[in-house]
């Protein structure tokens, strides 16, 4: 009896097999590319999984030394792997335990530069005048591959004012403009990138720039318009009155210098002696005198007759 049992026993584990992986998969973002998995149902918690890759060119399976014992949730990195872009992969994990392993279970087919995500680029948006130039740098890893990749850039160009957007496709630069835009405008541009053989692009976000400055405010603006203008006029009505000021000296000056002739002429006709009133010279410079003062000649002088 008691080896039926040990011999039911026996059976019974043998018939129980070790689960394999259920989904494996191959992402890639930039061609940096991971292997994921998960495991199967009852799972023990001892299981390690192991890795291997495919090169279906050469139809061999070869171990990937750093995925050889992983646990439950890690991941395989196959950057270093998978060293030809453009050939196609199958990668394939098994469950080991102590006593047992798993059958095989095989990923999708998988090419690097076809199935890959083309992430967007680094991008700096700045405003000169009615353009925007855009500056593209690519990513630290995989630099000469994606240099090779990349042949066209999409631009999403939005209008933050009121949210007009249009498309551009140009030829792939790591500077690009973009011209006849609004002056004082802020537009906000995204980036993707597009290849020959892969479509599979994300877009940057938005990166946002002004053409030109701002332009200032209506009340700034008419306050600085006043202020010039008084100013103006301030100069204005310094320079007229420097002017009249010396205009009205000029004029003051001359009317004293007249007043004071014509006081020294009557002051010099009234002391003439009288025994002069027949030297004909003296009393015609006393005529000219008054007459160049527009005054009256005194009544003495005019009364003098010649015998």
């Amino acid at each position: 009896m008691g080896l039926w049992r040990l011999l039911q026993y026996f059976h019974l584990v043998g018939c129980v097999s070790l689960p394999g992986p259920s989904i494996v998969s191959i992402s890639s973002f930039n061609l940096e590319h991971t292997l994921c998995f998960l495991p199967g149902l009852e799972t023990p918690l001892d299981t390690r999984f192991t890795v291997q890759i495919l090169h279906l060119r050469r139809r061999t399976w070869r171990p990937v030394t750093a995925c050889l014992e992983l646990r439950a949730g890690q991941t395989c990195d196959l950057t270093a792997v998978l060293k030809d872009p453009t050939d196609p992969y199958r990668a394939r994990v098994q469950a080991v335990t102590s006593t047992q392993t798993s059958n095989w279970t095989v990923s999708e087919r998988f090419t690097p530069l076809s199935d890959t995500v083309l992430g967007p680029p680094d991008v700096t948006v700045s405003g000169c005048g009615n353009y925007l130039l855009l500056h593209i740098t690519l990513p630290t890893k995989a630099l000469k591959q994606l240099k090779q990749l990349y042949r066209r850039v999409v631009l999403q160009v939005r209008r933050s004012r009121d949210g007009v957007q249009f498309n551009l496709s140009l030829p792939y630069n790591e500077e690009n403009k973009i011209s006849y835009l609004q002056q004082g405008v802020e537009y906000c541009v995204s980036v993707s990138v597009t290849s020959l053989i892969n479509y599979n692009c994300v877009a940057s976000t938005p990166r946002c720039a002004f053409t030109s400055p701002p332009r200032p405010t209506s009340s700034l603006h008419m306050l600085l318009s006043l202020l010039g203008a008084c100013c103006a006029l301030a100069f204005l009505l310094f320079g007229l009155v420097v002017c009249g000021g010396q205009l009205l000296f000029k004029i003051w000056r001359k009317a004293l210098e007249r007043t004071l002739s014509c006081v020294l002429h009557r002051r010099n006709g009234r002391t003439a002696p009288a025994g002069a009133s027949d030297d004909m010279s003296a009393m015609q410079q006393h005529r000219e005198g008054f007459a160049d003062c527009l005054l009256p000649g005194p009544a003495s002088s005019s009364s003098v007759q010649w015998h």
